[in-house]
């Protein structure tokens, strides 16, 4: 396993993330992250509806762990230059947001981050190695 996969491994592994890891790809790693930070937003906004402030706690704080300790520090600056600034900038953007909803009890701030990974995730996805050459 390559330098950035075990990193990436241990990363999602420290945010309480499970399932097949150590088979994972780098790129397929990044996806398990996204995908964890889009369950735990949507479990957030649920709790902020059914006035859950335990629950509402425990899904931000993942989520916002998922985003800092996974996302944000996979990030290799080195090599990704601008793109890895831009992307750094946007995670300490979203972690903020994601603490903004929790305290103000409300889910728009949740909901915009939301849909922030979705569309990052969907990014990612199109860039899948391999993808192309199977086309």
């Amino acid at each position: 396993m390559s330098g950035f996969a075990n990193f990436g491994a241990r990363a999602y592994a420290s945010v309480g993330v499970e399932t097949g890891v150590s088979v994972s790809t780098p790129h397929e790693l990044i996806l398990m992250l996204y995908d964890g930070a889009l369950e735990s937003l949507r479990l957030a906004i649920g709790c902020i509806t059914a006035n859950d402030p335990i629950g509402r706690a425990k899904a931000v704080s993942r989520a916002a762990r998922i985003i800092d300790e996974g996302l944000r520090a996979s990030l290799d600056h080195k090599s990704g230059g601008d793109i890895a600034l831009q992307l750094d900038r946007l995670y300490d953007y979203m972690c903020r947001r994601i603490l903004q909803g929790s305290t103000d009890n409300d889910a728009a701030p949740l909901e915009e981050i939301a849909e922030m990974i979705d569309g990052l995730r969907s990014s990612w996805l199109a860039i899948e190695p391999g993808a192309h050459a199977a086309a």
